[in-house]
């Protein structure tokens, strides 16, 4: 019933935008600098009604610039979105849609969150730095739906993005995202319902932004299954039959589930100062006086609230798959809370207002409260057992812990200009369990001209000296209770990009040193190592196109100093053959194989009862050197998109350790579809 009821909402959205009326194609966009689409450009066939697509741009925190962003209506690997294995070019995941799962690409691994659970459904979950803003100068709505398998195995995905401008200055949009899957094996199911509003005001002094987002997201977890064999050779197990279907296959845990809800409510406001000039031009009629801003005063606003479940109701499971019960050995119900408020105050000198002023110097304060809530499940006096385990000593069972945070912060920034640009910031943490943190990243490019196109080289870097967060150092749950005294973690890294756009050829390169690294260790509890990790990376994004012939291909090489800390594969390659072409003159098909592909390696573990990823101790299972290719074709008929996709079609063709955890399968191969309309009045 769900779906139903959000394809009634956007319905709804749409019918109400269709009353507006539709905004000039001239003038400025009132915000941001975003892409447009690649719809009613001059590479797709025009129809005979044309309409400009407009612009969005993302946030940067804490002060709500605006950063370039693209609206999703592209034809390029659409259908990889429904892919799971393929939520990176090396993915480690528990294997069904919408599950866990960590990027083996070390360098595109995001920040963690103060709310450790959420790491693990990170790329499923709305952040702050996923939200946009859109300024279309006619209402849009972006409509999609995926389905695939069977009634046992069944996986849907409806998301909806609404977007509407009431004139220049006002916009308003809203968003939702329903994901589910059966899952392929046993205790495998998942869903998540993600919802969220924005709105805008741009005027001529003020500025307002805000968005409210929230998810409730629900795992079941199986542990993985109870032999591998059930993969690799079946026939061992079943007498010489060499097929089982996946729900056949038993796994380790039955009756366990993650239940996770967040929500965020940011806003910014922004008064600017300044002086107005005359821009009327000879022969205009009417005198035309522009504000050049000069000062901008903000004030930014940024709450957080997550709630994370975990029980299991099979004690007999329970003994044999952890080793510690502390508290209930017939039930667990481990509950953790968390909330957050932060307010900002930052001014700003704006860039360009006059000749001399070749940059942009923000500063701010932020203030922080949060507070931690954890809570477990006691057994009753007569149900008390003989034997549980003993606390650790010197554990602390303070089950709530409020914080107050200081920090005060910078900016720099050149982004006008197309021969160099740069940014940098830093954060100093002043009170609480901030004080003595630093937080200091940049960004310089430089465009110039070779030959009829232009050639782009990147740098960027980081430093920074963090205090771990709260639930690191401090936990307790039925399973699992620690209490750590860790010291600042010291990281340092500094990269490059190089973009060719002749040759289609993008390099990136990258080195990182860590200190203090905290880590999962093979007990799955957190643990710090005292020494340096370095990692290295480069890669290589290729494209080759002859005629209608495309074939894209992207190299990365890592090394990791220290595997028993940061596992990583040393290689990971991603390639995607296809035909492109325009059939019936309206017709954009793309029609290949991609695939994806990582060498063998000492990989993660994962623990369902704190959502975590951790490293393997002696005689560890390694994980990868196996391939995973797809089948496809996608279409675009103006304003339609659609895929059909035969995910893992080389199945038992080169082997059969399809694992990219341990005892975690991927998902079989499976036959699934896919629609995105683009509604535009």
């Amino acid at each position: 019933m769900k779906k139903y009821f959000i394809i009634l909402f956007l319905a709804v959205l749409q019918f109400a935008a269709s009353a507006q009326r539709p905004m000039s194609t001239t003038g400025e966009k009132p915000g941001g600098t975003g892409k447009q689409s690649d719809l009613g450009n001059k590479d797709n066939i025009k129809s005979k009604t044309t309409y400009k697509q407009g612009n969005a741009w993302k946030l940067s925190y804490p002060l709500g610039n605006h950063e370039e962003a693209d609206i999703d209506t592209l034809l390029y690997n659409y259908q990889r979105q429904f892919v799971p294995a393929m939520n990176s070019d090396a993915w480690a995941t528990t294997g069904s849609f919408a599950a866990e799962g960590i990027n083996m690409l070390y360098f595109q691994r995001p920040q963690p969150s103060a709310f450790l659970f959420e790491d693990a459904l990170n790329y499923w979950l709305p952040t702050f730095r996923k939200e946009k803003f859109y300024n279309v100068y006619i209402p849009m709505t972006l409509l999609s739906y995926n389905f695939g398998g069977n009634r046992d195995n069944h996986t849907d995905r409806l998301k909806g993005i609404f977007a509407g401008n009431v004139n220049r200055k006002i916009g308003i949009g809203a968003n939702i995202d329903y994901l589910y899957t059966k899952g392929a094996y046993n205790s495998q199911a998942a869903k998540n319902l993600i919802y969220g509003f924005q709105g805008y005001y741009t005027g001529n002094h003020y500025e307002m932004q805000a968005f409210l987002n929230h998810y409730n997201s629900q795992n079941q977890e199986n542990g993985g299954i109870t032999d591998d064999l059930y993969i690799e050779n079946p026939a061992v197990l079943q007498g010489g039959v060499d097929k089982i279907e996946p729900k056949s296959i038993p796994t380790r845990l039955n009756g366990a589930q993650n239940r996770l809800v967040g929500a965020e409510f940011y806003m910014s406001h922004a008064y600017k100062i300044g002086f107005w000039r005359d821009d009327t031009q000879e022969g205009d009629t009417i005198e035309r006086m522009t504000l050049v801003p000069v000062t901008k005063f903000i004030y930014s606003f940024d709450y957080k609230y997550n709630h994370r479940t975990f029980k299991n109701t099979r004690a007999e499971e329970a003994s044999q798959f952890w080793a510690n019960t502390y508290f209930n050995p017939d039930y667990t119900l481990d509950d953790t809370h968390y909330w957050s408020f932060s307010n900002t105050l930052g001014i700003s000198m704006i860039e360009g207002f006059q000749k001399w002023a070749k940059f942009g110097l923000s500063a701010y304060a932020t203030y922080e409260f949060d507070r931690f809530k954890q809570s477990y499940l006691l057994p009753q006096p007569s149900e008390n057992p003989a034997e549980l385990s003993p606390i650790p000593e010197g554990a602390s069972l303070e089950p709530e812990k409020k914080r107050n945070r200081l920090w005060v912060g910078g900016r720099l920034e050149k982004m006008k200009g197309s021969l160099l640009r740069y940014a940098a910031n830093a954060k100093f943490g002043l009170m609480g369990d901030a004080a003595g943190d630093l937080d200091i990243d940049g960004y310089v490019e430089t465009r110039f001209r070779l030959g009829k196109d232009t050639v782009r080289i990147s740098a960027e870097g980081f430093f920074r000296n963090q205090t771990p967060s709260y639930l690191l150092r401090h936990y307790i749950s039925n399973h699992f209770i620690w209490n750590n005294d860790f010291g600042k973690t010291r990281s340092f890294r500094v990269g490059g990009h190089l973009h060719i756009p002749w040759t289609k050829t993008d390099l990136r390169a990258g080195v990182e040193n860590i200190q203090n690294c905290v880590y999962f260790n093979q007990n799955s509890v957190p643990s710090q190592y005292g020494g340096s990790v370095q990692i290295f990376s480069a890669s290589i994004d290729q494209k080759l196109k002859f005629g209608i012939w495309n074939w894209n291909n992207t190299v990365t090489y890592q090394a990791s100093s220290n595997q028993d800390v940061i596992p990583l594969p040393a290689l990971s390659v991603y390639s995607n053959m296809f035909l492109g072409f325009t059939a019936f003159r309206v017709l954009h098909m793309q029609i290949g194989v991609d695939c994806d592909y990582y060498t063998k390696y000492r990989g993660y573990d994962y623990q369902p009862a704190t959502m975590s990823f951790h490293v393997q101790g002696e005689n560890p299972i390694w994980v990868g050197n196996f391939a995973v290719a797809n089948a496809y074709v996608t279409a675009k008929l103006y304003k339609v998109r659609f895929f059909v996709l035969w995910s893992h079609v080389n199945q038992g063709l080169f082997g059969s350790n399809y694992f990219s955890l341990p005892h975690y399968p991927i998902d079989p191969r499976q036959l699934r579809f896919g629609l995105s309309i683009d509604f535009a009045n």
